[in-house]
């Protein structure tokens, strides 16, 4: 499924998590795609990361004083949710822009159910993207968010206040501490957008989530991943959405030419 206007086109992978498979600007494209050699369904593209993002320790977690355990999917944890192994449906496309949905099991993978919905609209320099779930008819954590694998940038504009200390396991901890030098797979909480320069063009990354991984340890690819909350949220907080009740988070991607 293609979207396009201006500079800018979009592949879009319903199918396959309800990801986007490739974004091109000025005819450079600036994700990972599945034929470059990392086929898995976690390391391509940009793709939702709902209903919780990171790692869930052990893939277990407490809410509302239940045990709760999830299907562990790295090692024996439980990462970013369901979405992105999952087809979602396509319920609006358009020229420029695509509507989709995914009704979020309630078996062992979830135990919750609920509702995934994302908009994706292309304008001519910019992409914006909106996920939220509404929960079903009970009480449920949540934690949403992207997760691009961005072609390895020139240089990264980035400036984290504060970070997650991870534990032996890799796993956020707190409480949280002072920004370290990278290279990092690390939850921070930041000032400002994140720009990315590669090809001669500035990519700027703005969110109204509150949390930001960066995963730069690769020499092919840099994530920089957008959450409405911290890797193992269900285990740092005990946060829940109302039953009814809608959380959604926005990401809106802007090129530049560079010293435009």
């Amino acid at each position: 499924m293609h979207l396009g206007t201006g500079d800018l086109s979009v592949d879009l992978a319903p199918e396959a998590g309800g990801r986007i498979a490739q974004i091109r600007y000025r005819g450079i494209e600036q994700l990972i795609g599945p034929d470059d050699g990392w086929p898995a369904m976690i390391a391509w593209g940009c793709y939702p990361m709902v209903p919780w993002a990171g790692r869930v320790r052990h893939a277990r977690f407490h809410s509302g004083g239940v045990a709760q355990m999830l299907e562990a999917n790295m090692g024996a944890h439980a990462i970013h949710g369901v979405g992105f192994a999952l087809p979602w449906g396509v319920v609006e496309h358009t020229p420029t822009g695509a509507l989709m949905t995914l009704a979020l099991p309630r078996d062992s993978r979830w135990p919750y159910g609920g509702t995934a919905r994302q908009s994706i609209q292309v304008e001519p320099d910019r992409l914006r993207m909106t996920l939220s779930v509404e929960a079903g008819d009970q009480p449920m954590p949540v934690v949403i968010g992207w997760h691009p694998w961005f072609r390895k940038p020139e240089r990264l504009e980035f400036t984290p206040v504060s970070m997650y200390p991870r534990d032996a396991e890799g796993v956020a901890t707190l409480p949280t501490g002072p920004a370290l030098p990278g290279p990092w797979d690390d939850c921070f909480h930041k000032e400002g957008d994140v720009t990315l320069h590669r090809g001669g063009q500035r990519l700027q990354l703005a969110s109204d989530c509150t949390h930001w991984v960066v995963f730069d340890g690769m020499a092919h690819a840099t994530c920089v991943e957008p959450q409405s909350g911290p890797p193992d949220a269900f285990n740092l907080y005990d946060d829940v959405l109302p039953a009814g009740d809608v959380l959604e988070r926005s990401f809106v991607l802007h090129w530049q030419q560079d010293g435009a």
